[in-house]
């Protein structure tokens, strides 16, 4: 049977909210080894996301003329400035070859996961995945494979 993304999502979602700045964003990235934050609105609902990419070189840095002000992370400019509103996710039904194909289509390192509802259930990343990889690398080498 295949896997579900249920079976390796992240299910402890840290998230913020548009209005957070973007350098309490990146310190909560810090404090809690990730590397991309769901946006909720304030009823929970997922209307974005950002990745430490967007806080590292955020789009609005090509048309800059003052290539120091790129690095310099302050709480003037919030998170809804340069986050992600066209969200790729993943549901828990889904299997996890359909979660690769998501992040491999679309170069990403991690998908929102949302139940049947559309609520925010958890986080899929990268990581995630290759953790599903050494399982499954793993049972085949126990003879569990198929």
């Amino acid at each position: 049977m295949a896997k579900k993304v249920t079976d390796y999502m992240t299910r402890k979602v840290v998230s913020i909210t548009p209005k957070t700045g973007i350098r309490e964003a990146f310190f909560k990235m810090k404090e809690h080894h990730i590397r991309h934050l769901p946006v909720v609105d304030d009823g929970g609902r997922l209307i974005g996301i950002i990745s430490d990419r967007e806080l590292r070189r955020p789009e609005w840095v090509d048309e800059s003329m003052d290539i120091a002000h790129v690095y310099y992370l302050d709480d003037e400019m919030s998170v809804s400035d340069v986050m992600i509103r066209r969200v790729h996710v993943i549901h828990t039904y889904d299997t996890l070859r359909k979660a690769v194909r998501l992040l491999l289509e679309n170069n990403i390192g991690a998908a929102p996961v949302l139940d049947k509802k559309g609520a925010l259930v958890g986080m899929l990343s990268a990581v995630d995945l290759l953790r599903a990889l050494y399982d499954m690398i793993d049972e085949k080498k126990m003879g569990k494979g198929e």
